[in-house]
């Protein structure tokens, strides 16, 4: 009795494990890669199909064959071809998108915009930095003491000065990468490195006082994270 007590709770065990966790989500609420699972990916699958980009069987399971039909979509469309269903190829398939994080709901716009930040400030830091800037930015929109909404924390102006050098320079409208956008969405899932940070600063680019004024809360590669 007691061995099949114990191989009964070994089977059970054992499907716990492996059955993966179905996501009752819309297209558009969340990036999709390979290996998810759920409605998102039946509607996905559904809308390549119906365009001539065949999937297979609708299962919602984004497997290869799932991965290669919407690398030939994204080649069709001339957009990024990553084989990863985000913002762009979201538009490309006239999903009107929104991301749910932990600080609320995002459009497609923001959540491209905090991208290029992420880029254009971190590139090339680690991975972690780069989740960390994401998080500042999200910080501030919970901070009463900065504007309520993406665009006007990017491009706020304090005294004739922008908050983000990238924006001053260009580099903003610079493209960001898959690694700046999966941090952004890391951010999102409520991923926050630097404990509440708002503001960070790379300590060999600026002698700006105010910056170093801060409460210090953490120092990632190269940027100190402050609030």
């Amino acid at each position: 009795m007691r061995k099949k007590i114990a191989k009964f709770l070994l089977v059970f065990t054992f499907f716990l494990i492996v059955t993966p966790v179905v996501a009752a989500a819309q297209l558009g609420d969340r990036m999709l890669t390979i290996g998810d699972i759920g409605d998102d990916v039946v509607e996905l699958q559904r809308l390549l199909n119906a365009q001539g980009f065949w999937c297979g069987n609708v299962d919602g399971i984004f497997g290869y064959i799932t991965m290669d039909a919407l690398i030939k979509f994204q080649k069709a469309k001339n957009i990024r071809v990553d084989g990863i269903v985000g913002p762009e190829t979201l538009r490309a398939l006239n999903v009107n998108t929104s991301y749910r994080g932990s600080s609320g709901r995002f459009s497609a716009r923001d959540i491209e915009l905090i991208a290029k930040l992420v880029y254009a400030e971190a590139r090339g830091e680690p991975y972690l930095g780069q989740v960390a800037v994401a998080a500042s930015v999200l910080n501030r929109l919970k901070d009463p003491n900065y504007p309520n909404s993406i665009p006007e924390i990017i491009f706020q102006v304090v005294d004739g000065y922008y908050q983000y050098s990238p924006v001053l320079d260009g580099q903003i409208n610079l493209t960001p990468d898959e690694t700046a956008r999966r941090a952004v969405q890391d951010a999102l899932n409520g991923m926050d490195p630097t404990g509440g940070a708002t503001t960070f600063y790379n300590p060999s680019k600026t002698n700006d006082y105010w910056v170093r004024t801060r409460q210090y809360m953490t120092t990632i590669g190269n940027h100190v994270f402050s609030k």
